[in-house]
């Protein structure tokens, strides 16, 4: 299973209203540690399907919720529960500590 992709438009439906814990990657295109850290994303997908959504987000092409959400830097990671960000990852950062804060959120 791939990441969703998340936009403004969507954000309130797949993020703010989801029953699952969801972790939003923030990336770019032009980005060189946001396309290091999309494979874990990708594969992170897969292994928690079922258990929590996983989405990438698209700066360039939404920055209403970039803003939003103070995201200054990429990659940032961010993990909503229950409509509200329970967790912030930012940088290129090694899988397990991405699954560490996932794992506290589920």
């Amino acid at each position: 299973m791939k990441p969703i992709t998340i936009t403004d438009e969507n954000f309130e439906t797949e993020v703010l209203k989801s029953d699952l814990p969801v972790l939003i990657d923030f990336w770019a295109e032009w980005c060189g540690p946001c396309r290091i850290i999309a494979p874990i994303v990708e594969e992170l997908s897969a292994v928690y399907e079922g258990k929590a959504k996983i989405g990438k987000l698209d700066v360039d092409n939404n920055q209403e919720t970039a803003i939003k959400y103070g995201v200054r830097s990429i990659p940032t990671l961010l993990i909503f529960k229950d409509g509200k960000v329970k967790d912030t990852i930012i940088g290129a950062v090694p899988k397990n500590q991405i699954v560490n804060k996932l794992e506290t959120a589920l």
